[in-house]
């Protein structure tokens, strides 16, 4: 299934590595390098400031929705349980 991550950008669940919130995104280092470093993959789907971080195996997408909003449609439509 497909969850909507902002904008007119749908993912497949199946393809969900994780789902972060803004804060931990800022104040972890690890993360800081990681969109360093996948710069040309990031998409910023957020038109002001976004609310979480959605990592798959292609792409990481901010996301103006937040995190327990994208968890809880993941859990609608998926048997994933552990995606935060």
């Amino acid at each position: 299934m497909y969850i909507h991550v902002g904008e007119d950008v749908m993912v497949r669940t199946d393809e969900i590595i994780a789902i972060i919130d803004r804060d931990t995104v800022q104040f972890s280092e690890e993360i800081q390098r990681l969109l360093k470093q996948k710069d040309k993959d990031l998409c910023n789907l957020a038109k002001g400031s976004y609310k979480s971080l959605v990592i798959t195996f292609n792409q990481l997408y901010l996301s103006p929705l937040a995190s327990s909003t994208l968890k809880k449609r993941s859990k609608k439509y998926s048997s994933y349980e552990n995606l935060l």
